[in-house]
This record gives C-alpha cells, structure tokens and sequence, in this order.
C-alpha cells in the first residue's frame, strides 16, 4: 500500500509540474518542466535524505559523542525490529524531530537539541519511537520526496513572474501578469494539498505505531503537549525558510498561524494525544496487549553518565549545558 501511495503521490507531483510548466512556457515548457520533474525524482529517491539533513545543518552522531541519545535510538530500533538508523542532532532550540531515507535499511533520525534538552528520557522514547513507526511504515520516502518535490514547485511558479508573459503576442502558454501571479499562488497550494492528502492519517498511524514501540501511549501524548506548547513561542528559522519540510516533522515546526493553521499538514495535537490516551486506557483496561508488559521507562532505564556529560533525564526538565548529544 505504501509503495501505491508512492507511486500516486510521484505521479501528482509530476503532473503538477508539467501543468506550471505548460501555462508558464507552452508545450515547449511542460517538456521541460516534465524532463526536469523526471530528473528530480530519480535524484530525490537517491539524495532527498542528505539534502534534508543538510539544510538543517544535523550532524551525525555515533555511540562515543553521543552515548546515551545513541543508545536510546540502539534500543528503540531493536525492539521495532529495524536496522540501526543513522542517528543526527540539529542544533536548534525548538524541540522537534523527523526521520527521512527511502527504506528502513537507508534510514535517518533527527533530533533537535531543544527536544533533548526539555523532555524527559520517556518523553524522547516516545517521540523516536514515532519517527521510527514512520521507517517501519515506510512514510519517510514519501515524505522526503514531498519535500524535495514541493519546494521545486514553488520554485517553478516563481519562474511564472519572470515567463509568463507572451512577447510574440500569442496566448501559447504566456499567462500575463495577472495569470502569473495566480500561479504564483496556486500552484503552491496545489502542493501543499497533495502533502495534506497523506500526512494526517500517517501522523495518527505513526502515533500508534509509536505508542508501541516504546511501550508508553502517555509519554508520548506528553511530548506532543509539550512540543506543541513550545512550538508556538519558540522559531524554527530553518523551517521557516523552507516550509515545504514542515510535514516532516512530529509537530508543524512552522510558528506563524493563519494560512499554518488551515493548511496543517498534521492532526491537531488535543486529537493525537486524545487517541494516544484511549490507547493507553484500552491497555489499563486489559481489552488488548499490543504493548509491551511495562513501559520504556522501567524496560530500559537510563544509562548513568559519565563524568563530565549529563544524561537524557528522567523526569522534569533536562539540564541546558552540555549531554549526551554534545554541547
């Protein structure tokens, strides 16, 4: 079904492309629009997950310079029964996360500092277990592509200012100013609702998913209150420049409100953590054992840290300096 939903979400974007392409330059201009989409999706497949990573400036972190974070994720991937996935650390006050790659054995996670610094080690379990739900799921190609895929289409209907008009007085493709800026508006929209089309239901099935990875439904409904809060008072520049990765992350990393709000690409959080505590309640009740017998929290207590480091806390707020993930 994933690889279905791939292959629509693929050829929507592609169309879309080549309809800019057309209104903006004619036949000549959907060729090329339709050569150049060609040509970005065989490079987003094969490098969606460094450009990404990359315009988030993450950084790569292993089990020496980041023992604790590291083995969190070591934990987490095997009992989802997932391949290691490499492991990143975004230098950003807002806590968030995502993960990217085109298949679990090419997989990324990334965590940003303002995350491991504010929640509690049950708290990042439970956001990293969504993030990987979305690996096992396989949603991170789509996602990936998207992003890399929706930018593009901005990008293009920019081009509209500059080539819509029609010099030779013919109406092949030259849109106007006033068809010019239409494009200018719609077209990115138009990607945006294709993003929206899969994104919710990936979101709640990932929560679940999630939910059962760590073993704890209220940790993570917890993280979700708490990024969601966080989220509103404290930018994410990077995301804020390139909104078209926003549904890539566990929350809408986007501070502004308005057009944000009515083209979210994800579920609102009263409703996520709303399912997340009716899972909890069913497990409490016996009705199902989907999860594991204790939560991930007495399953795999934190490792002590060494000197010099402060661990991922247990409870309350983490400490601002230095960690586990480097300072």
């Amino acid at each position: 079904m994933n690889y279905m939903k791939t292959g629509l979400l693929l050829a929507a974007m592609t169309a879309l492309f080549g309809a800019v392409g057309f209104l903006i330059g004619g036949e000549a201009g959907m060729l090329i629009a339709l050569a150049l989409a060609a040509a970005m999706n065989l490079f987003a497949y094969w490098n969606s997950d460094k450009m990404v990573l990359s315009m988030y400036g993450a950084r790569e972190v292993d089990a020496q310079t980041a023992p604790e974070f590291y083995g969190l994720i070591q934990e987490l991937a095997q009992r989802a029964a997932l391949p290691m996935p490499r492991v990143y650390v975004m230098d950003n006050d807002q806590p968030n996360a995502f993960a990217t790659g085109r298949n679990p054995e090419n997989a990324a996670v990334a965590a940003t500092t303002g995350l491991l610094h504010m929640l509690s080690r049950e708290e990042i379990a439970g956001v990293m277990a969504h993030e990987l739900a979305h690996v096992k799921n396989r949603d991170t190609l789509i996602m990936t592509v998207t992003a890399t895929l929706a930018g593009a289409i901005g990008m293009l209907a920019n081009f509209a200012m500059f080539f819509g008009g029609n010099r030779d007085g013919e109406n092949r493709g030259g849109l106007g100013i006033i068809g010019s800026i239409a494009i200018m508006i719609l077209a990115p929209i138009a990607a945006m609702l294709v993003q929206m089309a899969i994104s919710r239901s990936r979101e709640y099935a990932a929560d679940r998913m999630g939910a059962e990875i760590c073993g704890d439904p209220q940790s993570l409904a917890s993280a979700l209150q708490r990024i969601s809060g966080t989220v509103e008072r404290v930018p994410n520049e990077r995301a804020e420049g390139n909104p078209a990765t926003a549904h890539m992350f566990i929350i809408n990393p986007l501070h502004g409100r308005g057009m944000d709000s009515l083209f979210s690409t994800h579920p609102s959080t009263e409703n996520r953590v709303a399912a997340l505590m009716q899972l909890a309640a069913s497990v409490r009740g016996g009705s199902g054992r989907s999860y594991a017998e204790t939560s991930f929290a007495t399953a795999a207590p934190a490792p002590t840290a060494s000197r010099g480091t402060s661990s991922v806390p247990t409870s309350g707020t983490a400490r601002r300096r230095g960690g586990p993930w480097g300072r």
